[in-house]
């Protein structure tokens, strides 16, 4: 049983950040999927908890000058629906497809997924890839801030008491980018999700790399070394390339034994994923058939 806290359920984004000025250590909630089962597991007591459904500029999910915004309480189960989405960032839908379960999907919000900063998220992981940012808001106006820096470790970000995550921006691949995400778990939540997108120019030359890693750490990351490893190079040579960077994202990662496994198993499963996301991106960049599939893990 719950126990008792005051619920307060604003119409506008005004209100919403008067009562966070008000009460800066209310919650705020929309599907609230991570912290009612805290609340129910009694590891949090709230007094105040704000919902954030009732306030419709939050919800909406539009392109932006080439990019993609989506309001902090669009559910996963929306973003993997919309057309929009599905047609212009396919990536994104497929991994919000992927997101936990359909219950969960259906009532658990981007916003909350990034402001929780479980760790084990695919779409912080996902984001990094696309130079995703959040916008903060407070009674003392907005500020936008990147995602890299929005999650400061595991179920910490850098959102002040009196701000609300309203939106998450994305920026567009260059014209020529192929994408792929692979996860990998034994359970619910993966023990490692990994993103890797190649930008190729029309003589099939990478012009630019972008890896995430993420589950394996206290949070995502990109892997710059391991990026440039990849730059500069034809398309028909990069798999050779597969040691290269298997062993550049292995070694910059900084794994943390849970669970999921141990920090020395983590460090692998990174290794063995960077090689096999390069020959599906590849893969893909060529028009090819994917390939082979693997025991536990889902490739988007």
């Amino acid at each position: 049983m719950l126990r008792p806290f005051a619920l307060h359920q604003p119409a506008t984004l005004g209100e919403v950040a008067a009562l966070l000025a008000e009460r800066p250590q209310a919650a705020l909630y929309a599907g609230g999927t991570e912290l009612l089962l805290l609340m129910k597991s009694r590891l949090v007591h709230l007094d105040d908890l704000i919902d954030l459904k009732r306030v419709p500029d939050l919800g909406g999910i539009a392109e932006d000058g080439g990019g993609l915004a989506i309001g902090a309480t669009v559910t996963h189960r929306a973003l993997e629906r919309s057309e929009a989405v599905r047609a212009r960032w396919p990536l994104v839908a497929g991994v919000a497809a992927h997101v936990a379960n359909v219950r969960v999907r259906n009532v658990g919000t981007v916003g909350g997924n990034l402001a929780f900063a479980d760790p084990h998220s695919d779409l912080a992981t996902l984001f990094l890839l696309f130079d995703g940012a959040v916008d903060l808001t407070s009674a003392d106006g907005a500020r936008p801030l990147a995602l890299a820096d929005f999650v400061t470790g595991p179920y910490e970000t850098a959102r002040r008491p009196d701000e609300v995550l309203t939106r998450v921006r994305l920026r567009a691949w260059p014209v020529g980018t192929s994408g792929v995400y692979v996860k990998f778990g034994l359970y619910e939540r993966p023990t490692l999700g990994l993103a890797l997108a190649l930008t190729a120019d029309g003589a099939g030359r990478v012009t630019g790399a972008r890896l995430a890693v993420g589950c394996v750490s206290a949070r995502p990351h990109r892997i710059e070394a391991a990026e440039r490893v990849l730059t500069g190079h034809p398309l028909d040579t990069l798999t050779r390339l597969a040691d290269d960077l298997g062993t550049a994202a292995s070694e910059a990662v900084t794994p943390v034994s849970d669970l999921h496994g141990a920090a020395d198993y983590k460090r692998e499963l990174t290794r063995v994923f960077a090689r096999r996301a390069l020959e599906t991106a590849v893969a893909r960049a060529q028009g090819r058939p994917l390939g082979a599939r693997y025991p536990h893990a889902i490739v988007v």
